[in-house]
């Protein structure tokens, strides 16, 4: 919605953000869980990524710790979600404090 009013992150999430979104191979991630409105697989996610499955854990804990994905746990699978209320938190903070 237009004008609703998110909420401010804190300074350190923000920075965190920044830093996760700095790897090219995190930034792609994101981009791929994007596109969908439901859980991605974390199989789908390997896929999608093109590392090993060592790599992929670092990367998505790198993301779950910037609190922009969050993992859905069933049994021994994980899927993750976009958490797109934090990306826009993260935008519009960025939009007020640098513009």
């Amino acid at each position: 919605m237009a004008g609703t009013r998110r909420r401010r992150l804190p300074e350190k999430q923000v920075q965190l953000i920044v830093k996760a979104l700095a790897d090219p191979r995190r930034y792609e991630i994101l981009k791929n869980l994007g596109k969908c409105a439901e859980p991605m697989a974390c199989g789908a996610v390997l896929a999608c990524a093109e590392v090993s499955a060592a790599t992929l854990s670092h990367h998505m804990k790198e993301l779950e710790i910037a609190g922009l994905v969050e993992p859905v746990r069933e049994g021994k699978f994980v899927s993750y979600t976009l958490q797109r209320d934090v990306l826009e938190s993260f935008l519009d903070q960025v939009r007020g404090d640098l513009v």
